[in-house]
């Protein structure tokens, strides 16, 4: 017959050792590392959930490096978020309420709510103390579920509450309509961050600026603004920068330390929480600012301000700014079967009329990756953003455009943006006016530069699709060759600014038209 007996393996407070029961784990720690578990709920007078805070709390602390936590006060550990596991499936939280039987002295109060009587006596002490201790059993059990539905409901609150949805209109973080907090709150989370470290064209770019330019870093300070993972900080430690200050002011900047030190970059790299226009960073200038900022349609978000606001009073006279160029691009799309079958497809489902369902379907900008075929004329560059002339007021602007249809087409279906961002190596380098970003790299044009349009390879910013409301008129058939001239406005919206209107009048022939689309 095989041992059905659950085998548990305890792992150590502060470092990996497996144990198999809590005991030993416990004693293990006071004797090789000077700390009374025990002592400490008795101390603070720990119930339950409190117990699990100081466990998560003193594993995520090690986690750090920090083999020493704080324990002057409960207040240390008195963080919600310590009720998340820190360990997956850590089995000394299952198995707390052995605390209760470990001969430490005088019984520990894991839980109030649980009364540890001594057994009766008579001739019934067997069952009664079985029955007794079935119950007490029973009730750790349902605090552990408590405990367990805890955290579930703490982590639905952080993903599904009320300031979060759908996603920077979706991959780059829960940032639509979200507030301040909210915002940053957003990229707290890993999704997040791999969605944007696995995009490569993303990624390598910066890579690839930084490895392939290590004279620019050598024995430089450089600031970067919205850290995240702290990824570009620690390409730019490889490259040679004497010290580089990551700022971040969501929760993630946890993680980029842990990172940092895994890296052994902690004596390069420094970790600063806050907003760039609130922290105060220990130089007065730095040599290069890197940041990834563009946001769909590159200006949703706005975090472009606070790139320029750290530029204004952090950077060099003659310092870089990473990148160095961006572009903003439109082309006109006709697209029957995405019509079709993203529109049209509302007004017979199955037999049913669900046109219903169509409501405000023009008022926002889809966030999709359009092949090239999309396109019904050669893209229009309507906006340049050399990163160290610009300013903030720049960000808000009423633009020219004209483009040529290549094709004859029933409609317009709709336009389609898109950017470019270029890498430059020197501050006083001009961007040619026809530059594109899916043709850099032909061995002529220095740095480095990328497209997130459907002719380069697919990005987590893919491209802003808006869609044209013809109402109950048909569109107007196009012919190949024939030009329209158009007008863009990007504003900002909501009340932090991050939201974004654009709307765009355009004209050939007779026809004039004007549409409003909301990013949000």
């Amino acid at each position: 017959m095989e041992d059905d007996t659950e085998k548990i393996e305890v792992i150590h407070l502060f470092n990996n050792g497996k144990y198999s029961d809590v005991k030993s784990m416990i004693e293990d720690c006071k004797s090789q590392h000077n700390f009374d578990f025990i002592g400490v709920q008795r101390q603070f007078d720990l119930d339950f959930y409190s117990t699990i805070k100081l466990v998560n709390y003193i594993r995520a602390e090690v986690k750090k490096g920090n083999l020493s936590p704080d324990l002057s006060s409960k207040e240390k550990f008195s963080d919600e978020t310590y009720l998340q596991p820190v360990l997956e499936n850590d089995a000394l939280l299952f198995c707390l309420d052995e605390l209760t039987d470990l001969d430490f002295g005088a019984s520990s109060a894991i839980n109030s709510s649980v009364d540890l009587k001594p057994a009766p006596s008579g001739e019934n002490d067997s069952s009664a103390r079985i029955k007794e201790l079935e119950e007490q059993l029973q009730q750790l059990q349902t605090q552990f579920s408590v405990y367990r539905s805890t955290v579930e409901k703490t982590l639905d609150e952080r993903w599904n509450g009320p300031q979060s949805s759908d996603s920077k209109s979706t991959p780059k973080g829960d940032t639509s309509a979200l507030d301040e907090k909210g915002y940053f709150e957003a990229y707290s989370y890993n999704d997040i961050h791999e969605t944007m470290l696995k995009d490569t064209v993303r990624t390598d770019a910066y890579r690839d600026f930084i490895y392939e330019n290590k004279h620019l870093f050598q024995g430089k300070i450089v600031l970067d603004v919205g850290c995240g993972t702290g990824i570009l900080s620690m390409f730019c430690a490889r490259a040679g920068a004497s010290k580089v200050f990551a700022v971040d002011n969501s929760a993630i900047i946890d993680k980029a330390r842990e990172n940092v030190f895994n890296n052994q970059l902690t004596d390069k790299i420094t970790c600063l929480r806050g907003k760039i226009e609130e922290v105060k960073l220990p130089v007065e200038k730095v040599d290069i600012i890197v940041s990834e900022w563009m946001g769909y349609c590159l200006l949703f978000e706005a975090m472009l301000d606070s790139v320029l606001w750290a530029r204004d009073h952090y950077l060099a006279t003659d310092g870089l700014l990473i990148p160095s160029h961006c572009t903003l691009l439109i082309a006109p799309m006709a697209d029957s079967n995405y019509v079709a079958d993203n529109i049209d497809f509302w007004r017979d489902v199955y037999g049913f009329d669900m046109s219903a369902m169509m409501a405000h379907i023009y008022d926002d900008v889809l966030i999709k990756r359009m092949p090239m075929d999309s396109l019904a004329g050669a893209p229009a560059i309507f906006c340049t953003l050399p990163l160290h002339r610009v300013s903030v007021d720049d960000l808000s602007f009423t633009k020219d455009f004209t483009v040529e249809l290549n094709e004859n087409v029933d409609a317009l279906d709709g336009w389609i943006i898109w950017f470019d961002t270029f890498f430059l190596t020197s501050r006083s380098s001009e961007l040619r006016k026809d530059a594109r970003g899916e043709d850099w790299k032909n061995g002529k044009q220095p740095g480095i530069a990328f497209t997130t349009g459907p002719a380069g390879k697919e990005t987590h910013w893919q491209s802003g699709v808006m869609l044209v409301d013809h109402g109950k008129k048909a569109g107007v058939p196009l012919e190949a060759g024939q030009k329209i001239t158009g007008t863009i406005v990007y504003k900002k919206q909501g009340e932090n600014g991050r939201s974004l209107e654009i709307s765009v009048s355009w004209k050939f022939d007779s026809e004039n038209e004007h549409q409003t689309w909301h990013l949000k």
